[in-house]
């Protein structure tokens, strides 16, 4: 039995899929549950256009993040933070710190995207990569001083 699965089923498929089971799994299970559609001819029509104006979306997206990623990686960003003797940093520098300094600059991400390479141990330039998009990073500055 051919169905076009209407949700994410673990261990068959994604959304749109258009997908082989067994009888029984497709009449008891998934579409009961509506979790799947039998692939009839109309609704194979319907899914195909769907999943052509979900590819075209996606690279649309996929563009306009490069863009952006091209636009980010000129910002550079400056964290003042409270120094200790010896030069050791009071608490640490996060993605949440980097988030809030892009915030101020006009430029809103999500601080779960940002994460700095390496350890910030003290004063001086790193570096944090911003996950635009899942399939698109960027490399931004970010400049740590003492308060």
């Amino acid at each position: 039995m051919k169905v076009i699965l209407q949700q994410d089923v673990k261990k068959l498929g994604q959304k749109g899929d258009i997908v082989e089971v067994s009888e029984g799994y497709g009449r008891n299970f998934l579409l009961p549950r509506k979790a799947a559609i039998l692939a009839t001819a109309e609704n194979l029509n319907v899914a195909n256009a769907k999943k052509g104006s979900k590819e075209r979306k996606d690279a649309m997206a996929a563009d306009e993040a490069k863009l952006m990623a091209k636009q980010l990686e000129k910002v550079e960003v400056t964290i003042p933070v409270q120094i200790g003797e010896g030069g050791k940093l009071f608490g640490s520098v996060t993605g949440k710190d980097v988030a809030a300094a892009l915030k101020k600059q006009g430029i809103d991400i999500d601080k779960r995207k940002i994460a700095i390479k390496g350890e910030v141990t003290g004063e001086g330039l790193y570096e944090a990569v911003i996950k635009v998009h899942p399939s698109v990073t960027s490399t931004i500055k970010v400049e740590v001083t003492a308060k």
